[in-house]
């Protein structure tokens, strides 16, 4: 899965990745450090493999991995091609989800683009050239659809409808995202890629002041306008982030003690992921290897199989289920059989978050 970093010049965008990260990117105080994205590949911090790991004492833990994509500032005039925007905004088409960075804190030695720290107006400004952008893209498709509906073919008359629809609600401001459309109507707008159709989280990146109490005005202001969106909003501070990222465990759990931080800023973003994008993990455990699988919410027994093997979909005859607790909680997985704690599950089976699973299949 792959998460694509956007944000304004300066609001603390690539400060974020190096720390979630730790690629080391380019940070800098000027717009336009990053030009080329920057890409990093993250393990999903997940507990349960390390016990389950430690249970059968596995050789190898595999966990799922998330791949951010640090995207370079937009600015007004993005999506006509003002600071390289044209190229950004191709990136942005790459990804599966948009965390968006927005600057809640001031601070007279970092420069702002626009001279002031406003949050919502900064969001306005990336959404709104996401708009352009989709708006353009939508605008070619209809003109083609009614080239070819010409010859009366129904198909394109419903097409150029659609597209016509789209670009008045786009034009209102409204993201594709929020665009009620049918089953049908967003097959045929999926093949655009549009831009505003890509979930997005919100980081409020807060002063070291502010992160213990999660927030200030401007974040309330964030998370208000995230919520009107159907968007996530996580706060994070950069700038604490990246010191944590430096340490070793210990000062790290000093430092996060002193600032009252919970979890990490990538905690924090792979909860807001998965539950944004309707993720769960289940998990397979033995000596050789202990692994985290990702899967959409209600996924079938079959079809999570085939995420490890395609043969183990089509020859799927039935899968083994314990919940990972409970095959801890029993000391292996041979004494929670014989407390009758592993079930049988057939091929209209929904994988539950946190399931270990051992599949059974003929090919």
């Amino acid at each position: 899965m792959k998460l694509g970093v956007v944000g304004l010049p300066n609001v603390g965008k690539s400060t974020l990745f190096n720390a979630i990260t730790q690629a080391g990117a380019e940070s800098a105080n000027y717009p336009f450090c990053t030009i080329e994205p920057n890409v990093g590949v993250v393990a999903v911090p997940d507990e349960r493999l390390d016990l389950l790991a430690k249970l059968y004492n596995s050789k190898k833990v595999t966990p799922t991995v998330l791949e951010f994509v640090d995207i370079a500032g937009l600015v007004k005039g993005a999506s006509k091609g003002e600071g390289l925007g044209n190229k950004f905004l191709s990136h942005i088409r790459e990804v599966d989800a948009i965390v968006h960075v927005v600057r809640c804190f001031a601070d007279s030695n970092i420069t702002h683009v626009d001279g002031s720290v406003n949050p919502l107006r900064d969001i306005e400004t990336i959404e709104f050239e996401l708009i352009f952008a989709d708006m353009e893209s939508v605008q070619k498709r209809a003109n083609r659809a009614r080239t070819s509906a010409k010859g009366g073919d129904k198909k394109y008359i419903v097409e150029a409808e659609l597209m016509d629809r789209i670009y008045a609600e786009l034009e209102s401001g409204k993201p594709a995202r929020l665009i009620d459309m049918t089953d049908d109507e967003k097959e045929i707008a999926r093949d655009l890629f549009l831009l505003t159709a890509k979930p997005v989280i919100y980081a409020a990146n807060v002063s070291e002041d502010d992160v213990a109490s999660n927030g200030n005005d401007f974040v309330k202001a964030v998370e208000d306008y995230a919520g009107k969106q159907g968007a996530k909003t996580v706060v994070i501070c950069a700038k604490l982030e990246e010191e944590l990222a430096s340490m070793d465990d210990e000062d790290r759990e000093l430092f996060r003690a002193e600032y009252g931080i919970e979890k990490s800023g990538l905690d924090k973003l792979v909860s807001a992921c998965y539950d944004l994008l309707g993720l769960i993990s289940y998990l397979t455990a033995g000596e050789k290897e202990t692994r985290a699988w990702t899967i959409t919410k209600g996924t079938k027994a079959p079809q999570a199989a085939g995420k490890i093997h395609s043969d183990f979909e089509r020859g799927f005859i039935r899968a083994e289920i314990v919940d990972w607790k409970v095959l801890l909680e029993c000391g292996s997985y041979v004494a929670a059989k014989e407390k009758g704690k592993v079930r049988s599950e057939g091929k209209e089976y929904v994988i539950k978050d946190g399931d270990v699973v051992l599949f059974r299949f003929n090919v």
